[in-house]
């Protein structure tokens, strides 16, 4: 994802975008945010329902959510060990003798980034070392992100010296809750110098906003303020990522690349666990934003359990059966 400055990472409308470098706030944009919610509702459940895809053509759309996967491990026993186990999976996600089924070998599938907490950093580099699959690490004080703004931005200084290649931060919720937007943009824009060339994912915690509309004001903010991927969720709140979120957001990003020129990555993250719901973020994106944002540089899954149920799916492509669970192991 490292790209000299100036170059196109895609095209909306067949317009060439570059990579998003921020722009002052605008509080009158922000505050002109509207969202429809009922139009929303129906427009994701209509979505859910009206599309589908089956054969060689679900095969393939499922190899490239793997694609587009942060595997992620965020529990409080994990070790080292843990860790090492989940690169292995990163670096080689399906069984060999499927990649031979299915007749994939050329693909080279792995997933994008392996997602830790600091403390595993190193070793995520360690075990994926020459792979290409990326190390992300959360940071400033997640899943809360109550800490003291310079503990957080110590941190991701922290991870960023330890090599990892994108940061995953937590952006202060009661900044929307009193619509402090100026200070949600100076937070952000102090986590964005602190990433340096590391890309910066920054998460809202859509569960905890309370309404679509403090969703699609936070997701202006944060892309004004630099970032480089919005994120839906810890994971770690009540309510994850839904598709009515996905639908506000990705709306948001398409209309700050119609004004601006520069792209921004959306990573659905929390509570997708099927082959099916995989492809239906799928398809949002594809929708919403084009085929640009159907790969790893702009749409990512935070996924912890889902790539056994797309191997399991893969299988039956595959052989005509469903395998059982315990035969594809994460970690």
């Amino acid at each position: 994802m490292t790209r000299k400055a100036g170059t196109s990472i895609a095209t909306l409308a067949d317009r060439s975008l570059l990579p998003n470098s921020g722009i002052p706030l605008d509080l009158n944009c922000v505050q002109e945010v509207r969202v429809n919610t009922s139009a929303v509702e129906r427009r994701t459940q209509s979505q859910v329902a009206r599309r589908t895809v089956k054969k060689e053509w679900q095969a393939a759309w499922l190899l490239r959510a793997i694609s587009c996967m942060d595997l992620t491990t965020l529990s409080g026993d994990d070790t080292d060990e843990r860790v090492r186990r989940l690169c292995a999976k990163a670096r080689q996600p399906l069984q060999y003798d499927l990649v031979q089924k299915l007749g994939t070998e050329e693909l080279e599938v792995k997933v994008a980034a392996v997602c830790v907490y600091h403390v595993f950093v190193e070793t995520a580099l360690h075990a994926l070392e020459g792979s290409g699959v990326r190390v992300a690490a959360v940071s400033t004080g997640f899943p809360a992100g109550l800490s003291p703004l310079a503990e957080r931005v110590a941190e991701i200084r922290r991870s960023v010296e330890a090599g990892a290649h994108e940061i995953d931060v937590v952006i202060t919720r009661a900044h929307v809750f009193g619509a402090r937007w100026q200070a949600l943009y100076d937070e952000i824009a102090a986590f964005k110098q602190a990433c340096g060339a590391a890309h910066m994912k920054v998460i809202l915690a859509a569960g905890d906003l309370l309404t679509l509309r403090n969703v699609a004001r936070a997701s202006v903010v944060a892309m004004m303020a630099g970032a480089d991927f919005i994120k839906t969720s810890t994971g770690k709140e009540t309510t994850n990522a839904t598709l009515p979120v996905g639908l506000v957001m990705t709306r948001a990003i398409r209309e700050y690349a119609q004004q601006t020129g520069m792209a921004v990555g959306f990573k659905a993250a929390g509570g997708i666990r099927t082959a099916k719901q995989s492809t239906d973020w799928l398809a949002l994106m594809k929708e919403e934003l084009g085929e640009s944002w159907m790969r790893a540089e702009l749409f990512r899954f935070g996924a912890s359990g889902l790539l056994g149920d797309i191997e399991r799916q893969l299988e039956h492509y595959a052989t005509g059966r469903y395998s059982a669970e315990y035969r594809h192991p994460l970690a």
